[in-house]
């Protein structure tokens, strides 16, 4: 389960963000509607990849090299 595994934990956190972030890019109007509860959170999510791209690429790169090696 992803809930006990941490490099799992990060790997769902990490392609929720990526996928709100483009999801937000193609339509705008599906993210952006309610900004509370569940589709709130896919607000931030989409928020968090828009304003710490770099970060979150650089992050995944990483995820995606731990996963190949190990």
């Amino acid at each position: 389960s992803a809930l006990f595994n941490f490099q799992s934990l990060m790997l769902v956190v990490l392609l929720t963000i990526c996928t709100c972030t483009y999801l937000r890019a193609q339509a705008p109007a599906l993210i952006d509607r309610n900004k509370s509860g569940v589709t709130g959170l896919l607000w931030k999510s989409a928020r968090i990849g828009e304003r710490l791209s770099p970060y979150v690429s650089i992050a995944c790169l990483v995820m995606a090299f731990q996963l190949i090696m190990y």
